[in-house]
């Protein structure tokens, strides 16, 4: 059946108009965020499917293999017996960011004789179209962003070869790119286990046309798997030195901002979350760290409980980074996650232990969810051969369902994983996600900090490296509840990375849609802005001839950055370039003094612009002059 007109129905169960037309944004009828269900059909090549063609009445076929489930509000097809196929899928959920999750299956018309599996969380974009393959955009991509793509690979080799799937891993096509995160849109069983070997063949490829600085190094790295001699954890020790160092050349600023508010509906805050109002700026951790806890227990028992979280959290977080300050070697990523593990292990049992001394039982005993953002400045030695004393990586820990999130101008990722019913079940291959859901229990929390003694403590914990610009949004379920991050990030979280809305603004925004949509619930929000492509500021010293390139704070408006740029593109890669000042005879033109003169008349006719733009209009000038970043803002004129 082809259909006419192409519709999405409103996932609102009480809306009485559900039928909308393809592209609204909003439910017309009730003003419900739509959702667009892009699905991957496994195994559909070689049926022959028209676009527009609809399937069980409800699946749209996109392409042969992407299909639109125009009503995600109705219950996929389950089979009442798991296909041993579907096990892999259910013991990787936790690989949420890299992996797909099954829906469910479609019987064909045609076809009586199989049923069609549809993946959901593949990576295809809000507009119905595959991210692009790593072969396709390997060549244009920056050093750091190669190196982090092929480490993301090798740590999900072991995991899916424990499973059979490691062959996933091999085929070009099936590797997908959103942004920094490696994803993939299938997985693909082993007839024989694939080797280490295999997987660098599979690297020669893309490492042959790469054109950065690691390509030397990779090649090396490289050249030693398909040897067949080196083990895996040499060679992850390898690419994890060369990652860590091409990211130490990156100019990383943070600016974080939190609050929490009791909700419209609740006359207690048992949330918490660093930093706050009340959090000193000369605070040694800020910007570093961000925490959300949701206490649980009550008043007095859930407050106690997240309170006592970010207190201690804090000195244990402190105390780590003192650690890894005083190091000449890098830490190796797993050493940092057992630190951070044991750390959390340390703050369970402050809280357990509190429980224990007053006798709090089952349901009484107070615990709170955490999630928790470390960025740790490891010292390192660049590609380009200088220290950096800040290696761009930065650790998320979360416990319970308190959530981070990951926001680009182009999408938004969730990052953490829920400890709730509905996970614990496909975790452990005992249903499919969306038959978990629909249990009375689903969000039914399996673990908090305070319930049990830390042994039994299992955090998720996960290290992310921060190559491009984005946003690190921590929250409770007071904002997360009815998916109103992944519905409205665009409107609250692009003006930051834009510069329209400071950290503060934008947390506050929050605040006030989650007491407008959910309200049900206390909130708290941490916002951590990340850039690590700078504005830059040309400055010319007449005493000498050379260009020297500064980097200044990414706050400038648009009208004053428009002066202060000298149209540099963020685009483009600045470098610093010195040039000798020689002799030549009075004849001869220099054009090294003419550069010179040509920049210092652009600078000149810059300073008589700001000036008169100043004298003509001093409130949006000082408007203007306050944005600039605070080692600037000293010669601003007084209002």
């Amino acid at each position: 059946m082809i259909s006419t007109q192409r519709i999405v129905y409103c996932t609102n169960p009480h809306c009485t108009d559900p039928v909308n037309t393809y592209g609204n944004r909003l439910c017309a009828n009730c003003l419900t965020p739509l959702t667009y269900k892009y699905l991957w059909a496994v195994d559909t090549k070689k049926i022959n499917l028209e676009p527009g063609e609809k399937i069980a009445s409800r699946y749209e076929i996109i392409s042969s293999q992407i299909w639109l489930d125009t009503q995600p509000i109705l219950i996929p097809d389950i089979p009442e017996k798991i296909p041993d196929k579907l096990i892999p899928y259910l013991r990787l959920h936790n690989l949420r960011s890299h992996l797909p999750h099954v829906y469910g299956f479609v019987r064909l018309p045609q076809n009586n004789n199989d049923n069609i599996l549809l993946l959901e969380n593949v990576p295809i974009n809000d507009k119905g179209s595959v991210y692009p393959a790593i072969t396709d955009v390997w060549e244009h991509s920056t050093a750091v962003r190669q190196v982090y793509w092929l480490w993301q690979i090798l740590e999900l080799w072991q995991p899916l070869s424990e499973l059979g799937v490691a062959g996933s891993l091999l085929v070009a096509e099936n590797l997908r790119v959103q942004g920094w995160c490696v994803r993939l849109l299938e997985l693909i069983e082993n007839t024989n286990p694939p080797s280490l070997q295999q997987l660098g063949e599979s690297w020669q490829p893309i490492v042959a046309i790469s054109n950065t600085k690691v390509n030397n190094s990779l090649k090396k790295i490289v050249k030693q798997m398909c040897s067949g001699v080196v083990d895996f954890e040499s060679i992850s020790a390898q690419l994890n030195q060369l990652l860590l160092s091409a990211a130490a050349e990156l100019p990383l600023t943070l600016k974080v901002s939190g609050i929490t508010d009791k909700g419209r509906q609740l006359h207690a805050n048992e949330d918490n979350c660093f930093p706050n109002s009340n959090t000193a700026k000369e605070n040694s951790i800020l910007p570093k760290v961000s925490i959300v806890c949701d206490g649980i227990g009550g008043h007095e028992g859930g407050e106690v409980a997240s309170n006592l979280a970010v207190q201690s959290v804090t000195l244990q977080i402190r105390a780590l980074l003192a650690e890894v300050a005083q190091q000449t070697e890098i830490v190796s990523p797993e050493l940092l996650k057992q630190q951070i593990e044991a750390s959390l292990r340390v703050v369970n049992n402050l809280i357990c232990n509190a429980n224990n001394e007053q006798k709090r039982q089952k349901r009484e005993r107070m615990a709170t969810t955490l999630v928790m953002s470390v960025q740790i400045p490891q010292s390192v030695q660049t590609t380009g051969n200088w220290r950096s004393e800040n290696a761009c990586e930065l650790y998320l820990a979360n416990i319970g369902d308190s959530r981070a999130y990951w926001i680009t101008r182009d999408y938004c990722q969730l990052l953490t994983i829920d400890d709730d019913v509905a996970t614990r079940e496909v975790s452990h291959s005992r249903s499919l996600y969306r038959q978990a859901l629909q249990r009375p229990d689903a969000t039914a929390l399996t673990q908090a900090l305070g319930t049990k003694e830390g042994e039994f403590l299992h955090p998720h914990i996960r290290r992310l490296i921060l190559e491009e610009d984005g946003i690190l949004l921590l929250c409770s379920d007071g904002l997360s509840d009815n998916n109103l991050v992944e519905h409205y990030w665009r409107d609250y979280a692009l003006p930051v990375l834009t510069g329209e809305v400071s950290t503060e603004e934008a947390a506050d925004s929050w605040i006030k849609l989650a007491n407008q949509k959910n309200g049900h619930d206390n909130i708290s929000v941490v916002i951590t802005h990340c850039r690590v492509i700078p504005d830059y500021l040309a400055v010319i010293s007449p005493k000498v001839s050379q260009v020297e390139v500064l980097q200044t704070e990414p706050e400038l408006a648009a009208s004053s950055q428009a002066l202060l740029d000298l149209q540099l593109s963020d685009d483009e890669p600045v470098t610093t370039t010195t040039v000798t000042a020689k002799k030549k005879p009075k004849r001869k033109r220099n054009p090294i003094l003419l550069l010179t003169g040509l920049l210092l008349m652009l600078l000149g006719f810059t300073a008589l612009g700001l000036l008169g733009w100043w004298l003509i209009q001093p409130k949006s000038f000082n408007k203007a002059c306050q944005r600039l970043p605070y080692s600037l803002e000293r010669v601003c004129p007084p209002d």
